[in-house]
């Protein structure tokens, strides 16, 4: 005779008290729970976001590509989220965060090993971002696999390689752990997929999925950028970094770039 079903309560299925004993402000002020409370926020969703990320592409490596639009439709659902956030976080004045700034000490959104994983992810690589891990750490683990594995983007190019569209060798056996380089044969390949989208609808509604993804995500820097400027204007960051004038500059990269550049062919 089996025992009592195991009762499970909302608090406890949700790990509530761990979660909200999670917050440890360094300073008596005020605003400083706010800005704890939007980062661990926002790794939440990272989470989140590196796992739909994870499924679409052995979705696509397997050939079940439809499957992938899914995933990656949630994935522009929670960046639009991430977005909005900073506009919580903007109410927060200069004043404000120098009130406690210095409890922050050195630690700076570039240490956020999860970012730098979903980066990696959609092809943005730069092995430079291992060096503010720790040797042996879980961090530095996840972040050195996503470095030496395809990329999203990678995943695609390899499903167009299927459909019979030719791409060259140099593009299909690259070096992974390497920065993307835009290629016109990549780009003749997608102008194909554009130019016949019944024959190649699979491809196309795929191309699309990842415009959203870079969009969302362009669109979370730019915002970013914008609250940095509001809340401490050109200062360094934290952790020593440029601050909005580094976050400028990544507003230049793209995963996906020969879909924004085959658009002036179309």
């Amino acid at each position: 005779m089996s025992g009592a079903p195991e009762r499970v309560t909302y608090a406890g299925y949700l790990g509530l008290d761990e979660l909200l004993s999670a917050q440890h402000p360094r300073t008596d002020r005020h605003d400083e729970l706010l800005f704890i409370i939007i980062h661990q926020t926002k790794e939440l969703w990272l989470r989140e976001v590196i796992h739909e990320v994870r499924l679409a592409k052995r979705l696509i490596r397997a050939g079940e590509v439809e499957g992938a639009y899914k995933a990656l439709a949630r994935v522009s659902r929670i960046q639009s989220i991430m977005t909005q956030s900073w506009d919580v976080l903007a109410t927060m004045t200069p004043a404000d965060y120098l009130s406690f700034r210095g409890g922050l000490g050195t630690s700076s959104g570039f240490q956020s090993w999860q970012f730098r994983t979903l980066e990696y992810l959609l092809g943005l690589k730069d092995a430079a971002f291992l060096s503010f891990q720790d040797e042996g750490s879980h961090a530095l683990a996840e972040l050195q696999s996503a470095l030496e594995a395809p990329s999203l983007y990678d995943d695609a190019l390899c499903r167009m390689a299927a459909h019979g569209l030719h791409l060259p060798a140099e593009v299909l056996a690259r070096d992974v752990t390497q920065p993307y380089e835009p290629s016109t044969a990549v780009e003749d390949a997608w102008l194909a997929v554009y130019s016949d989208t019944p024959r190649y609808w699979e491809l196309y509604q795929l191309a699309e999925k990842l415009v959203d993804l870079d969009d969302a995500l362009l669109t979370w820097r730019h915002k970013h950028v914008l609250t940095v400027e509001r809340i401490i204007g050109g200062k360094r960051g934290t952790g020593g970094s440029d601050g909005a004038s580094y976050l400028k500059r990544t507003l230049e990269r793209r995963c996906f770039p020969e879909l924004w550049s085959v658009r002036a062919r179309l």
